[in-house]
């Protein structure tokens, strides 16, 4: 059966993000549907990080409103975020170097965890049945993302390609029903793009979860995704379905460096 596209579930109106005198957002609205692989583009600088950091509540813009699930907000608290279902990567990979793989998808569990710290270092009683189960759903996580082989090796270990893997791993582990991808193949090499965008196919496939992807990789996105917004200088000169924007004169002028 298809994936099926759903209706709105996040709607951003006008949002303006300011630090002192630098505009790093200017008016821009936009709409993520249910199901559906989202990306933000445009060259550096052009505030894609930034807006991505809007959306979980990292940034609160000074002007604007985010509506979530019909709940209009100025702007979204990051523990309220990932309490209503979101995950997230990070352009930089932001692992537990020291840890093992297993170990730091353990971290994607902790919202979901019921017990306290005391009893979890026990590790008694009910303590000990929650973790086993955090444990079983972990261990789905590393069989879909076929990385069993490095299940208990330290991540610092590992080449950047498996790291970025294992990021999308302790996101997924939380179980987010919308998941934000900060440029997830950024310094790969041509095989580790093709596996991880696979991957992000699968997510959205199997799991229905919603994927807002920043990339740079043109290829990749124009692949993947079902409607594209493009930023340049913190505003928006593009929105719409991957052709579409491929042949907006706005857009390809940003990117041949033409328009300013």
């Amino acid at each position: 059966m298809a994936r099926q596209i759903g209706e709105v579930i996040l709607d951003l109106k006008n949002i303006s993000l300011r630090f002192g005198g630098v505009k790093a957002l200017t008016d821009i609205s936009f709409n993520v549907r249910e199901h559906e692989i989202r990306a933000i583009i445009g060259p550096n600088g052009a505030g894609k990080s930034s807006m991505l950091n809007v959306i979980n509540g990292v940034y609160h813009p000074q002007e604007g409103e985010i509506i979530f699930r019909g709940e209009h907000r100025k702007d979204m608290d990051t523990h309220d975020a990932a309490k209503g279902g979101f995950a997230r990567t990070f352009q930089n990979i932001a692992l537990f170097k020291g840890m093992s793989v297993l170990d730091n998808l353990m971290t994607g569990r902790n919202l979901k965890m019921k017990c306290n710290f005391l009893q979890h270092a026990l590790w008694w009683g009910s303590a000990q049945k929650e973790e086993l189960e955090h444990r079983k759903k972990v261990e789905e996580v590393i069989d879909f993302l076929e990385i069993e082989h490095i299940r208990k090796t330290p991540v610092g270990r590992l080449p950047y390609g498996l790291q970025k893997r294992v990021e999308l791993g302790r996101a997924l582990a939380a179980e987010p029903s919308m998941l934000l991808l900060d440029e997830p193949m950024a310094g790969m090499n041509v095989e580790e793009k093709q596996d991880m965008c696979r991957f992000i196919l699968d997510v959205n496939d199997q799991f229905g979860t919603t994927i807002v992807l920043i990339e740079h990789d043109m290829g990749v996105v124009m692949d993947i995704s079902d409607r594209v917004v493009v930023l340049d200088y913190g505003k928006k000169i593009g929105d719409g379905e991957p052709d579409e924007v491929k042949n907006n004169p706005e857009v390809i002028a940003a990117y041949l460096g033409t328009q300013h």
